[in-house]
């Protein structure tokens, strides 16, 4: 209660954004989530004319958030639902976030990213997070990028330091393949 007295206050006369709401409502040992709505929902009446109050997260979820108390729901009526990007749009932002690093991504490194896209299950998907699922997609493609140069012996050039190779691709998709592999042994026992 204290913290979100503290962020209604500074936002005092704005917006305050709280991002993946539902992780209020969900259930954990040391639970102040069902307090912060509390203080949220008096706050935001005592309040209604100082202050804009908009809450973001997965749809589903969020509408468990909503559904969980009934000022919730009178209070946030309003809603807009931003559809996940397309393969073709993530794959644009990992183009774009390549570009922004001083790499360029292989035809073939593509592929197999757009693969792993493809292959992903709705689960996963949500998961995966979007535009950071392809940041952090990126990084892996950078460090394996990096492993395979490290072990080179060849004289490594400007044009090698920039660009991801079906190899980089490979390697770093595998690693998760296979993480997801060890998971799965270890949830059936």
């Amino acid at each position: 209660a204290p913290l979100v007295r503290d962020a209604f206050k500074r936002a005092k006369g704005s917006v305050l954004f709280i991002d993946e709401a539902y992780s209020l409502t969900s259930k954990s040992e040391n639970d102040y989530g069902l307090e912060a709505v509390e203080t949220i929902l008096k706050y935001m009446e005592d309040h209604r004319d100082d202050i804009i109050v908009i809450i973001a997260g997965y749809s589903d979820l969020m509408q468990d958030f909503i559904d969980s108390n009934p000022g919730l729901q009178s209070r946030f009526n309003k809603y807009i639902d931003f559809p996940d990007y397309t393969d073709d749009e993530l794959m644009a932002i990992l183009a774009m976030n390549a570009k922004k690093q001083g790499y360029t991504i292989g035809e073939d490194a593509n592929a197999i990213v757009r693969g792993m896209l493809e292959g992903m299950t709705v689960g996963e998907r949500m998961d995966f997070g979007n535009a950071r699922g392809m940041r952090n997609t990126l990084e892996k493609l950078v460090q394996a990028q990096a492993n395979r140069l490290a072990n080179t012996t060849e004289e490594i050039t400007k044009d090698m330091l920039c660009e991801i190779t079906e190899a980089d691709a490979k390697a770093a998709l595998e690693e998760d393949e296979t993480g997801k592999e060890d998971k799965l042994i270890e949830e059936q026992n």
